[in-house]
């Protein structure tokens, strides 16, 4: 083909420039409220659990270690189950109905734990939570990504997260002034404002032109581009994508075009979560409650939730300009400062050597907040907190999505993202519930040199086996996991010459 061609393509006639997406952006909000509920419904037990471990706490919910530690992790195993249920309806059902049905589970959890007079219910509640979070979490991206076009997919792929730190910023401010059965309360709202607003927007194109709907998919495809955009150009390249899908085979697995990508991908979001960024979030106001910082916790998980927000923007914005693995890097590093300095300071806080009396036990309860032993400056927990947190959202959080949306093959996307949907979520799951005996048992000092060493793992994992994918075509990098020659892509001749 002749090296001037692809030029052509740039010429202002462009049918994107006919596209209004004023209505695309109000479906993607419309979708992106399940994010915010996730976020919202992730971190609920922060300030919920002081209340339900302190001495004032109604005698029926008061808990102790292990129920505490089952009221913070059972949520991300609802997370799993969720997310897995979601595989399934998205296909069955459609993304927008399964989008809508994550409703149901929020709703009756969040009553079930505002209106809780037994232990049970507020357990079955935080699980039913989790289970509407993880079908948001695997169901929205494919919806954005479906009906949005080039032009702002990178944009709009990263609302979903940047909603779900909204919604935990929302818990952490209302949580400052509203009693914990009232913020249950406020979590059926979201949900409840998702599914009014996304019973007016369309279905998703693509599955509609799966199901045979040409004429409905035309429609919806209108909707979302404006009455001026020329659809059947887009049309055309959807249908011819469906029709030149195949299904992926056993010994095709087994060759590295396949396994490479998936092993990367699955090692990524066991590592994500192995930096301990669920049991932080989860515990965040217990956390800061035996650090002995000077604020009072739920200000200083406020003054996180928010730092957080921050640097979710920052790596959006850096994302397309300085690459993944440089952002990985700066994540890595400054998450491994952090807990290498979280470390030290706990390890000077005064910890039970062996078997104790059990009311001097370390724990994550508020019932006590002595000053003995605690020799560290008090601002310096809050301020390596904040730093972890910037780290992780500017690198290991988006780009470890990212990265699996842009490696991942797309015939085995579907089995593949459900296999790292659930080792990420179990994975969770079993650090989120630990958690919470290592710090009874050994302090904070235990989980903290746990994951400092994980972001040791993950800089050298970066360097080793993560391909740089800024600025490369999905044939490009689908090519280099045939090849294997380099750890960074080369752009070959004739792509450089038509940018």
């Amino acid at each position: 083909m002749d090296e001037e061609t692809p030029l052509l393509n740039t010429r202002p006639t462009s049918p994107e420039s006919k596209i209004n997406n004023s209505k695309l952006f109000l479906a993607v909000f419309s979708a992106v409220l399940g994010n915010f509920n996730f976020g919202y419904s992730l971190v609920y037990s922060s300030p919920v659990l002081p209340k339900l471990q302190s001495p004032d706490a109604d005698p029926r919910l008061r808990m102790d270690t292990e129920q505490a530690a089952w009221f913070g992790s059972i949520y991300t195993l609802g997370a799993a189950a969720g997310g897995l249920g979601a595989m399934l309806l998205n296909d069955m059902i459609g993304r927008k109905l399964s989008i809508m049905t994550s409703a149901v589970p929020s709703t009756i959890g969040y009553m079930l734990m505002g209106g809780a007079v037994n232990l049970w219910m507020l357990h079955v509640g935080r699980f039913l939570t989790g289970v509407a979070g993880g079908m948001t979490a695997a169901s929205i991206p494919v919806y954005i990504s479906e009906i949005s076009h080039k032009g702002v997919r990178g944009a709009l792929g990263s609302c979903p997260q940047i909603t779900a730190v909204f919604g935990a910023l929302a818990l952490y401010a209302l949580g400052l002034v509203v009693p914990w059965r009232w913020l249950a309360v406020a979590g059926e709202l979201p949900a409840v404002l998702m599914v009014v607003l996304l019973a007016f927007m369309p279905c998703s194109p693509r599955r509609l032109i799966s199901l045979g709907r040409e004429q409905q998919a035309e429609k919806a495809l209108r909707w979302l581009r404006g009455k001026h955009y020329d659809t059947q150009i887009e049309l055309s390249a959807i249908q011819h994508s469906i029709n030149t899908r195949g299904k992926v085979t056993w010994s095709q697995l087994a060759t590295p075009l396949y396994y490479r990508p998936i092993i990367i991908s699955v090692v990524m979001r066991f590592l994500q979560q192995m930096t301990g960024i669920t049991p932080i979030l989860v515990y965040l106001e217990p956390i800061f409650s035996q650090s002995k910082v000077s604020l009072e916790p739920r200000y200083d998980a406020a003054i996180v939730g928010a730092v957080r927000l921050f640097s979710v923007v920052i790596a959006a914005v850096l994302m397309d300009r300085v690459g993944r693995k440089a952002l990985l890097y700066t994540s890595s590093m400054l998450m491994f400062l952090s807990t290498l300095t979280l470390t030290m300071i706990s390890h000077t806080t005064a910890c039970p050597p062996g078997p104790t009396p059990p009311n001097l036990t370390v724990s994550l309860d508020y019932s006590s907040h002595s000053d003995t032993g605690y020799t560290a400056p008090s601002i310096l927990p809050l301020i390596s907190t904040m730093v972890f947190i910037f780290g992780y959202a500017m690198g290991w959080g988006p780009i470890t999505w990212l990265l699996m949306s842009e490696v991942l093959p797309l015939v085995a996307r579907g089995v593949a993202s459900g296999l790292c949907v659930t080792v990420s979520w179990l994975t969770a799951f079993m650090l989120t519930h630990a958690f919470t005996h290592l710090v009874d048992r050994y302090g904070l000092y235990a989980p903290y040199l746990c994951f400092t060493v994980v972001c040791v793992l993950c800089l050298l994992f970066n360097a080793v086996c993560i391909p740089e994918t800024r600025g490369r075509s999905l044939e490009e990098i689908e090519n280099y996991f045939r090849t294997g020659r380099t750890f960074t892509i080369n752009r070959s001749p004739s792509t450089v010459q038509s940018r």
